[in-house]
């Protein structure tokens, strides 16, 4: 009788709102995952002005964030990361599972995004979301050599959950 390789438990994970203490982490993990970071001053405004962030954690580490504005009948996404070591896990999936669900709690009828151009991989997983394309921001991200790269701007129609008159 041969042995059967069991597959290794993943620890529990933990979402919870983002807060001041977080700071350092959050700002790690931002340098590791892109080239042009959000600053420590962008996430203090962010919670400052009561948008919604969520970090999501480990036992021992955190794994990702995002940050939302919410606005008239929307939710804007504006930062949604996962650390590098944790990417293709599906906690990408998942976080915008829950921002997708804080919409439609919000009572927002669409989430927005802008994603960079060259992000493949974060556009097709919108993409796969039902995100559709719906415009063009010239010049909006800061690229390498004192470039600028354009963000392909992108909407989710979000419909009412379940029970809930639209």
């Amino acid at each position: 009788m041969s042995a059967r390789r069991q597959p290794a438990e993943q620890p529990a994970l933990r979402l919870r709102a983002m807060t001041v203490s977080d700071l350092d982490r959050v700002v790690d993990l931002e340098a590791q995952a892109y080239g042009f970071p959000w600053s420590r001053g962008h996430f203090t405004d962010s919670l400052a002005a009561g948008y919604l962030a969520q970090v999501l954690e480990s036992p021992d580490a955190l794994v990702g964030y995002f940050v939302a504005m919410p606005g008239v009948d929307e939710l804007h996404l504006l930062n949604i990361t996962v650390a590098p070591a944790f990417q293709g896990r599906g906690h990408g999936r998942a976080l915008l599972a829950e921002v997708a669900e804080a919409g439609r709690r919000l009572k927002a009828a669409q989430l927005w995004l802008e994603v960079r151009e060259s992000n493949e991989r974060a556009r097709r997983l919108y993409e796969r979301w039902g995100f559709e394309t719906i415009g063009l921001r010239k010049g909006y991200y800061p690229a390498a050599h004192g470039q600028r790269e354009h963000a392909i701007v992108m909407r989710l129609p979000l419909a009412p959950a379940a029970g809930e008159a639209p």
